[in-house]
């Protein structure tokens, strides 16, 4: 009795269980599909070479991986995805679904799809006038130039050969006149991918992209398929930068951080700031690990002004040499007399100033100084050679040497023995002088003539009438003679 109670639990027990997996089959009772329908399902299953879709009906939909993957080869879908695709063909054991309507479709489908904006594949057949001929399910249909991308095609015959997904635009004559458009299907996934991006992204994130072409006010990089930002050739670097394709070429995957995003003139479109030098952190936050006033550091020139040369001493650093810091030996008038653009230099920092991010350079500190121990080398009394530099009218100007120039007043002229040979004198003409005051802290340095009248004046400057002073011109021009001789 027992074993026959527990025998009828059990049926029973068997076919509650077959009812309710019964009712759960038949619950599955949506619309029916037709070819060419599309199903908004979601996946249920993923093996190696197919997807598995819940199309709400009795049969379960499949689709091959490989239409799935992104450019890089990645599935961008997993398990409970909800994704949008065509029923290509039934049967009774499956749904064959696709990213579109391939394969030997009829002329009612097509019809369909060009009527619901349905995707359909195309294998581009070749090129004819305007455009391209395309095979569609075994129809010829025709795509022009201008919608086979979103971007200007220079060579179309690259694409012959090649399959792509295309919108029908036009369905006429009952399937002899067929115009596709390639340009529209991407310019729908542009704006979802650009959609998404937006969303997940804003002003201040680090993305990365890559570089699409250059101009010559900077580099445009794709951020995801279709979207583009820009550069400024002045957010390129840190350092000074004159051509983009100096820093970055096309192709390049470069990280930039957004500065902007801004609506642009026509709908759904933006523009987008990019930098790719901040990324990484301004130079000037690490400056008091670089250089210190004092330092004699080699640097590049990489512009010239009016006022002096701007020297570049690492990546985004600058420092300006002034004109006046560029030579002992020589009055500048120009930068170009010393330096040339791109010239590797050496200079002294002489000051950093790091609220206004200036540096202070110089080039002739970084040089022998001629003034250094001119005290000793022109001693008063002594008669040297130089030559006229140039004259003024309270005076000569004459170059004794290279970066040391002395001058003769106009009163040591007038007071001159031979005063018509220095009137006569041109620039470029020698002469010979003598040292009368030597100020080497400010690099000044009096001359007057050997053969001074007497004076005064004179007599007093050089002691003369003094004991133990020189007591004529004449002894004196001996004595500065014999001192020159040794």
């Amino acid at each position: 009795m027992t074993d026959s109670n527990n025998g009828n639990d059990f049926d029973e027990m068997e076919d509650v269980s077959f009812a309710e997996l019964f009712e759960s089959y038949n619950d599955k009772t949506g619309p029916e599909l037709n070819q060419g329908d599309r199903v908004d399902g979601k996946i249920i299953s993923i093996g190696s070479n197919s997807i598995y879709v819940d199309t709400g009906t009795k049969s379960d939909g499949v689709v091959s991986k490989a239409e799935l993957l992104d450019q890089e080869g990645n599935l961008p879908f997993q398990v409970g995805d909800r994704i949008t695709l065509y029923v290509v063909s039934i049967s009774e054991s499956e749904i064959i679904l696709s990213k579109a309507i391939s394969g030997a479709g009829m002329d009612m489908m097509l019809k369909e799809a060009s009527v619901s904006r349905t995707p359909v594949e195309g294998k581009i057949a070749g090129v004819i006038k305007g455009g391209l001929h395309v095979d569609i399910a075994g129809k010829r249909a025709f795509c022009p130039a201008s919608q086979l991308d979103v971007k200007y095609v220079e060579n179309q015959e690259e694409y012959i050969g090649k399959t792509f997904h295309f919108l029908i635009t036009r369905f006429e004559e009952g399937g002899k006149n067929i115009v596709v458009s390639r340009r529209e299907l991407l310019n729908e996934a542009i704006k979802e991918r650009t959609a998404e991006f937006l969303k997940e992204n804003k002003a201040g994130d680090m993305v990365t992209g890559t570089v699409s072409r250059l101009m010559s006010f900077g580099a445009f990089v794709e951020l995801v398929p279709g979207l583009e930002g820009m550069v400024h050739i002045s957010e390129l670097s840190w350092s000074r930068v004159e051509n983009a394709a100096d820093v970055v070429q096309p192709g390049d995957k470069v990280t930039v951080k957004i500065l902007k995003i801004e609506a642009g003139e026509k709908e759904d479109t933006y523009k987008i700031s990019l930098s790719v030098k901040q990324t990484t952190d301004s130079p000037w936050e690490r400056m008091d690990t670089l250089f210190n006033p004092g330092d004699q550091v080699t640097g590049k020139v990489v512009r010239l002004a009016k006022f002096g040369a701007f020297v570049e001493l690492a990546p985004g650093v600058d420092g300006l040499v002034h004109i006046s810091e560029m030579s002992h030996t020589k009055r500048v008038l120009k930068p170009e007399d010393v330096v040339q653009q791109g010239e590797q230099v050496r200079v002294v920092v002489k000051s950093i100033d790091m609220d206004s991010k200036r540096i202070s350079l110089s080039i002739k500190d970084a040089l022998d100084d001629p003034w250094m121990g001119a005290t000793a080398k022109y001693e008063v009394n002594s008669i040297v050679e130089g030559l006229l530099e140039k004259r003024e009218t309270f005076g000569l100007f004459i170059t004794l040497e290279p970066g040391i120039t002395g001058l003769m007043p106009s009163s040591n002229i007038n007071n001159a023995a031979n005063r018509g040979d220095y009137d006569r004198l041109k620039p470029g003409d020698t002469i010979a002088v003598m040292i009368q005051s030597v100020d080497e802290e400010n690099r000044r340095l009096t001359l007057t003539s050997p053969d001074q009248k007497e004076s005064d004046d004179w007599r007093q400057f050089t002691g003369a009438g003094k004991k133990g002073g020189a007591g004529t011109m004449e002894s004196l021009f001996l004595e500065a003679m014999k001192k020159k001789g040794k």
